[in-house]
């Protein structure tokens, strides 16, 4: 025991960030034994695991280990459970050996033994193809990045009880199919592993500019999206392309996070962040993924959207951004994943090598786009373009529109200044 750390206060940081860290890979690794039908009952002896140690360690101690604490806790109060059940007794031996394999003595403390294998089993397990999108998502943050029902609900601009209910409907699922708990064949991780990266770009998107709320960046859905990218890339089976080109997108955009905020949390323009805040580190990061994602023969959005990122975060001296490349590299996406939202992307970066004049044009084009009617960077850009053009007028029209439909508090305070000063 660690006496040095007593009392409540010095023991909840160091819980909830255990828990932060190691709830994803307890989660993983009781599934491994347990299996994926018994994943809500797994979530349950992982949270009174913690609720364990806020109760015990302030009067006990911290022990020497604390993962492995956890770990003995959360399984023993798993193992509990099922054994009140009758349909338990033709599962025990097997279970039981199999922890006894890997723990040496079940008495023990066992060793998160094997996390990163366990962990990337879990992500394709909360990506099931049999699950709907929201669902795979919500399983992904809930039991490999260990967050709360409520941290989801506001990332994603939800109520909590409908994240609840989403959440139970997916464990539902998956008791019914009772998936093998293991990293699909090769002839299915392909399909499989497309998924996981979608939900992953979904999870660091929300993380570089969340929606709703008081901060414009939530820098832990950013680098827990990183580190589940990594995950991949780390490891032989799933190490594609595609997934290099993803985290060097994350690396690169991440980078420019500590920048991105000016001290009163409002959004800063590119030309107005501070280059030597950026993070160097990420960067050779992402330099590193983006050099092995040039293995393969398939380009795809990742591997564009990784480009265009670099030529912002690599520019020297900042602010040289060659826009000439972006217009060319947004061409390559539009042509093989069109999207209005690329489509408004490219038209600012237009503007930027033929004038604001030519930019509007482009976005006018773009009106009639059911979704970017309700899409406040849209109503921005337009903004900010015909500001640019000396049309005031218009410039205050779209920046009020855009005011009026963005929920995040630092932009709309950042929207109510730009009026004030057009």
């Amino acid at each position: 025991m660690n006496p040095e750390s007593t009392g409540s206060t010095s023991i909840e940081p160091l819980v909830e960030h255990l828990f932060r860290r190691q709830s994803g890979r307890i989660v993983a690794a009781l599934t491994r034994s347990f299996g994926a039908s018994e994943l809500e009952l797994i979530e349950d002896a992982v949270q009174e695991a913690l609720l364990s140690a806020l109760r015990l360690w302030p009067y006990r101690g911290v022990p020497g280990k604390p993962e492995a604490w956890l770990m003995t806790v959360a399984r023993n109060r798993a193992l509990d459970a099922l054994r009140r059940r009758k349909s338990w007794r033709d599962r025990e031996d097997r279970v039981t050996a199999d922890l006894h394999s890997r723990s040496g003595d079940t008495a023990a403390e066992p060793e998160l033994d094997r996390p990163a294998d366990d962990e990337l089993t879990m992500v394709m397990l909360c990506c099931h193809p049999a699950l709907p999108r929201d669902a795979q998502i919500a399983l992904t943050l809930k039991n490999v990045a260990g967050f709360g029902v409520a941290e989801i609900a506001r990332a994603f601009l939800a109520r909590d009880t409908a994240i609840a209910q989403r959440l139970v409907r997916a464990k539902r699922k998956l008791q019914e199919i009772d998936p093998p708990f293991v990293v699909p064949p090769p002839d299915e991780l392909a399909a499989r592993l497309d998924v996981v990266l979608e939900v992953l770009y979904l999870v660091f998107n929300e993380g570089y500019a969340t929606h709703q709320g008081d901060e414009l960046v939530r820098r832990d859905l950013c680098h827990e999206a990183i580190r589940l990218v990594e995950l991949l890339t780390g490891d032989p089976r799933t190490s594609t392309p595609e997934a290099s080109a993803l985290a060097a997108l994350f690396c690169f955009q991440a980078a420019r996070l500590p920048a991105r905020v000016d001290h009163e949390g409002e959004p800063l323009r590119y030309d107005e962040q501070d280059a030597g805040r950026w993070d160097a580190g990420l960067v050779r990061r992402g330099l590193r993924h983006l050099d092995r994602a040039a293995r393969g023969d398939r380009l795809t959005r990742y591997h564009l959207l990784a480009e265009i990122a670099s030529c912002y975060t690599l520019a020297r001296p900042a602010g040289a951004v060659d826009w000439p490349r972006i217009v060319t590299l947004y061409d390559e996406l539009l042509a093989i994943a069109p999207s209005p939202v690329t489509a408004t992307n490219r038209a600012v970066a237009l503007a930027e090598v033929e004038g604001a004049e030519r930019g509007l044009a482009e976005l006018s084009r773009l009106e009639a786009e059911p979704l970017l009617e309700s899409y406040a960077p849209f109503h921005l850009a337009r903004g900010e373009l015909a500001a640019r053009a000396g049309r005031p007028d218009e410039a205050k029209r779209y920046l009020q529109r855009a005011w009026q439909l963005s929920r995040s508090e630092p932009v709309r305070r950042r929207l109510a200044r730009r009026l004030r000063e057009v």
